[in-house]
C-alpha cells in the first residue's frame, strides 16, 4: 500500500488536532483539580489515562505520517534517478 501525500497530511493534521485539543483537555483538568473540584479519584484517573492514552496515538500517527513522508521523497528521488 502506498500513502500518498493526502494520507501523510491527514495523519499529520489528526495528530495535530489530537496533542491541541488533549493538551488543552488536560490543562482544564489541572484547572478543576487546582480549584478543589470534589470528584471521586477514579474521575481523575480515567481522564488523566484518556489525555495519556491519546497523545501516545497522535505522536503514533505523527511517527506514521513522517515514515509515510521519507519513504514517499525515497521512492521519488529513485523514479527521478532512473
Amino acid at each position: 500500500m502506498t500513502l500518498t501525500r493526502r494520507h501523510v497530511l491527514l495523519l499529520w493534521a489528526i495528530a495535530a488536532w489530537n496533542v491541541f485539543s488533549y493538551a488543552n483537555f488536560a490543562k482544564n483538568l489541572w484547572s478543576a483539580h487546582q480549584a478543589g473540584e470534589d470528584r471521586p479519584t477514579g474521575y481523575w484517573v480515567a481522564h488523566t489515562v484518556l489525555i495519556v492514552v491519546n497523545l501516545v496515538i497522535a505522536v503514533v500517527l505523527a511517527r506514521l505520517g513522517w515514515q509515510a513522508h521519507r519513504a514517499g521523497r525515497e521512492a521519488g528521488a529513485r523514479q527521478g534517478r532512473a
